[in-house]
């Protein structure tokens, strides 16, 4: 379980595990690769873009959590986060989309290879809590796709849609309980 900051903990543990796969090939630096608005992607050659935070009914707890002998934490909000992964290569022209198809199959790749986020390759409260984040590329339909980009007003760039999680956030809500101390027992015959 993680603290409000969990989503982004899990946006830099994705960067932070391909960045260390995709560097220096087929990407030259580290820093070319990031989390970016579809707009706003400045000079990254890949970038991952987090579209949508939905719950997961699926994965969703109802026990109440023990803190200590007297209080008990309410169950943490299960949660899946939706990324658009987009490449976006400076090549010229002519080999440009060869190079675009290079990146992109080199990050499913990785993602594929690594679908599950784990020790290491987890960074803030994933890590502390050594927390396990599943990484699903999804079946998203070309039209919905390019319906993500027309939002914006920019040219549809080649990308693709990952669901990752289950990450939960803590609930911040606690009750105080009390322990039994003593047993009564009676038998009447």
């Amino acid at each position: 379980m993680g603290d409000y900051t969990v989503i982004a903990d899990v946006g830099a543990s994705l960067v932070k595990l391909l960045r260390e796969h995709m560097t220096p090939h087929p990407i030259p630096q580290p820093e070319q690769i990031g989390l970016a608005s579809l707009v706003e992607r400045g000079d990254l050659y890949l970038s991952l873009f987090l579209y949508g935070v939905r719950e997961s009914g699926d994965s969703r707890r109802t026990q109440m959590v023990t803190r200590g002998t007297g209080e008990l934490q309410f169950p943490p909000m299960a949660m899946e986060l939706s990324y658009l992964l987009t490449v976006q290569s400076p090549a010229e022209l002519q080999s440009r989309s060869l190079d675009e198809h290079r990146i992109l199959g080199r990050a499913m790749q990785v993602l594929y290879d690594h679908s599950i986020l784990r020790g290491a390759m987890n960074t803030g409260t994933l890590a502390e809590r050594d927390e396990e984040v599943r990484i699903v590329l999804d079946n998203l339909p070309g039209e919905r796709l390019i319906q993500m980009w027309n939002f914006a007003d920019t040219p549809y760039r080649l990308s693709l849609s990952y669901t990752v999680g289950p990450i939960f956030i803590e609930s911040t809500r606690k009750k105080s309980t009390q322990r039994v101390l003593e047993r009564d027992f009676r038998i009447q015959g």
